[in-house]
C-alpha cells in the first residue's frame, strides 16, 4: 500500500481567524479523521510571512490518492460549521497530493 500526503493551504480574513482555528480543530479535523484511509492530520501556521504563501497549512496523511476526493471526505468536509461559516471566506487556497517515495 502506498502512502500519500495531501497538503492544503489557505488564508482567511483576520477577523475570522479565531472561528477558523476553533472550527478547524474542534469540528473539521475530527470529522475528517473518521474518513476511511485518513491516517493523520497536522496543522501549521506560517512562522515568517512570505509574499503569496498562505498563512495556514494542513497536512493530511492518507492511505491512497483517491481519499481526498472520495464521497466520505466530501461529506465529512461539509459537516458542521466549516462549509457555511468558513469555506466561503477562505482565499489563496492550494491543494497538492504527494506520493511517499519508496
Amino acid at each position: 500500500m502506498s502512502e500519500y500526503l495531501y497538503l492544503v493551504q489557505m488564508d482567511v480574513p483576520p477577523e475570522l481567524e479565531a472561528d477558523f482555528n476553533r472550527i478547524y480543530d474542534k469540528q473539521h479535523i475530527p470529522e475528517i479523521m473518521k474518513v476511511p484511509g485518513v491516517l493523520d492530520v497536522k496543522r501549521y501556521v506560517l512562522e515568517k510571512p512570505a509574499p503569496g504563501v498562505p498563512k495556514y497549512a494542513a497536512l493530511y496523511r492518507v492511505a491512497s490518492a483517491d481519499v481526498p476526493q472520495g464521497a466520505a471526505w466530501v461529506a465529512a468536509s461539509d459537516t458542521g460549521d466549516w462549509k457555511p461559516r468558513i469555506r466561503p471566506h477562505t482565499f489563496n487556497r492550494s491543494h497538492a497530493l504527494f506520493k511517499l517515495l519508496p
